[in-house]
């Protein structure tokens, strides 16, 4: 939600929500626009698309954040270390405040849609990001298919739900795209080099 992630469109590449969140949450000085935010809430499902938000300038920063200790937490786990206690409070203290009641209301078609059952805050809508990361973090087999991109410059980690459990990238549209691209101009070179 900082001043990089504002220029391109939201991922959702990694599989969980709050994987996604550390994707999102760019450090730095411009924690970004409630609007940006609002935006990356409905792409992640976290809220249904013309539900009224009120986010303020508070909420970026927030979310920013949670973003860092729930990468903080990853990092460790993908480290083989223990996490740090304060991180650990930090990520149990936002899954204490309930997450958003969602409700089954009929669209102008008469088929059922997702709707809330009231205004979501900010302390329900990151209590449901620390849910999902408590949750991912807590769960050993889910845990153990944490991986990070092995794209170049990419620092993106995702749940790997792959059969085999090989996946290499974020994203074979991105990453696995560049990589392949990449591979074609090594080969293309070293044949142009033989001639």
């Amino acid at each position: 939600m900082g001043a990089t992630a504002a220029r391109t469109q939201p991922r959702f590449d990694a599989g969980r929500t709050s994987l996604d969140l550390v994707a999102a949450a760019v450090p730095g000085p411009d924690p970004g626009t409630p609007e940006r935010l609002v935006e990356w809430l409905r792409g992640a499902g976290l809220v249904p698309r013309g539900t009224e938000v009120p986010a303020d300038g508070g909420w970026p920063r927030r979310f920013l954040e949670l973003g860092a200790v729930v990468a903080r937490l990853v990092e460790a786990r993908l480290a083989g270390r223990t996490a740090d206690d304060g991180d650990v409070a930090a990520l149990n203290d936002a899954a204490l405040a309930p997450p958003p009641a969602p409700r089954a209301v009929r669209a102008a078609d008469g088929t059922l849609t997702r709707a809330l059952a009231a205004k979501p805050d900010c302390a329900g809508l990151l209590g449901a990001v620390a849910r999902d990361a408590l949750d991912l973090l807590t769960d050993p087999d889910a845990a153990a298919r944490l991986r990070r991109c092995e794209g170049d410059g990419c620092t993106l980690v995702y749940l790997d739900t792959s059969r085999g459990r090989r996946r290499r990238w974020c994203s074979s549209d991105t990453c696995g795209n560049r990589e392949r691209v990449a591979r074609h101009r090594r080969r293309a070179g070293a044949a142009a080099a033989r001639i």
